[in-house]
């Protein structure tokens, strides 16, 4: 649907089902507090992840599975919702996803056993993939070059600050109601919130003409596509390579930050100046990314990551690392972050317009369990020092280089992509 400009600038983006338009600000706000719902329910159990292990009988390093098969069921959840976005439209397939989000987060507040609880999160991750998936495509729908990068990187400021809240709010649910059952009820409220914001406000941004069958070839052949074309596939995996350094760091955070470094009540705090740190960069890459380019922004900072890193390393195998070592160097390749997930997952989705819902499917499937199983493997080797982690920082940021160098043929730094609008 197309739509005339309004009186003072704004341009909407869509109309919605009662007649009302969407704008653009809105529209950014809906598409990352959906993606916040995923957020929202990996970080806001971190500070209660000792007293769920303890209730449910969990050992030693058992208690990061609550994290890490959501994420790895998630990545191959997201295989299964774009296919169907592409043939039925975003919102049949949005309130799906946040149905079974909000279900199973009532089901794990009433799990009994520690298996059941690693059953029910890996329920919930798969099923709910669609508000990790279709964001992506709803944007995409409407705008493409670096202005959807720019909107993107406002997406995850947004995100960002609920990781960046979301363990105080876990840790404020423990004093005030002393039960981490309480931390699922809440995910279950939010997702039931961001139910009524989308049937209320969010149109149809699929266009008829881009409709897809449900057809195994034509699904086949689609995502394929998106994970084959040597433009972006690099950028797809070294996405994910940088992330599931970040998921190592989620997965091990309460045990490195709040225990090894002995931060204890302070590790919310300290985990929402990393997180901040983030969203404060997303923000500044909004500001310049049309100016100087997707490209030029994200290969700076993937550089900059890699001398971090580096420093991340050296100072983990002093003997006296401490607190105030660890953080402001986490913190800062975090900020980095900031400016290289947005930008290199716009980039990987540029030329995919027509079929934005299985690109954005088969991409996330591609980012999401790599990343999962990355972050993982790289907290389960936690051993009381930020060694493990901060050699996995480095290791996962040089390949990325090397993928990106593969997508691009060996150069670097490429002009600003024009902007496209629906």
């Amino acid at each position: 649907m197309r739509s005339e400009p309004l009186a003072g600038g704004e341009r909407p983006i869509a109309e919605a089902a009662h007649g009302q338009r969407i704008g653009e600000r809105e529209l950014i706000w809906m598409m990352a507090l959906l993606m916040a719902c995923n957020a929202f329910g990996i970080d806001s159990i971190l500070p209660a992840l000792d007293h769920l292990a303890t209730s449910l009988g969990a050992q030693g390093n058992s208690r990061q599975f609550v994290v890490g098969v959501y994420l790895l069921a998630a990545g191959f959840g997201t295989l299964v919702p774009g296919a169907f976005a592409d043939r039925y439209g975003r919102r049949p397939v949005l309130f799906t996803a946040l149905g079974f989000y909000i279900v199973l987060s009532l089901a794990c507040a009433a799990a009994t056993t520690f298996s059941q609880m690693i059953a029910l999160r890996a329920l919930q991750g798969f099923f709910a993939a669609g508000i990790i998936a279709l964001p992506p495509a709803i944007i995409r729908d409407r705008v493409g070059g670096d202005k959807m990068a720019r909107m993107m990187s406002l997406i995850f400021v947004i995100f960002l600050l609920v990781p960046a809240v979301a363990p105080s709010i876990g840790q404020g649910v423990l004093l005030l109601l002393g039960d981490w059952r309480w931390i699922f009820v809440a995910m279950a409220v939010l997702g039931c919130v961001m139910s009524a914001w989308v049937y209320v406000r969010l149109p149809e941004t699929l266009h008829e003409e881009d409709r897809q069958e449900i057809n195994v070839s034509v699904i086949a052949r689609n995502m394929r596509s998106a994970v084959t074309l040597r433009s972006t596939i690099g950028y797809t995996l070294a996405s994910a390579l940088v992330f599931g350094g970040l998921f190592g760091f989620i997965n091990s955070s309460q045990q490195l930050i709040g225990e090894a470094f002995g931060a204890g009540e302070k590790f919310p705090l300290l985990f929402a100046i990393c997180a901040g740190c983030m969203a404060i960069a997303n923000w500044s890459n909004s500001r310049i990314v049309e100016h100087v380019g997707a490209r030029r922004v994200s290969h700076t900072a993937l550089f900059l990551f890699i001398l971090v890193a580096g420093l991340q390393l050296w100072f983990a195998n002093q003997p006296d690392e401490t607190l105030w070592t660890f953080v402001p160097l986490m913190a800062a390749n975090m900020s980095l972050l900031g400016f290289i997930g947005a930008n290199f997952g716009s980039i990987a989705m540029q030329p995919f317009k027509h079929i934005a819902g299985a690109a954005s499917s088969a991409q996330s499937f591609l980012r999401m369990t790599t990343g999962a199983l990355l972050g993982a493997g790289i907290g389960y080797a936690y051993d009381g020092t930020a060694r493990p982690l901060a050699l996995a920082l480095l290791v996962t940021a040089t390949t990325s280089l090397l993928f990106v160098l593969y997508s691009e043929n060996g150069s670097l730094f490429g002009p600003p992509e024009p902007d496209e609008e629906d």
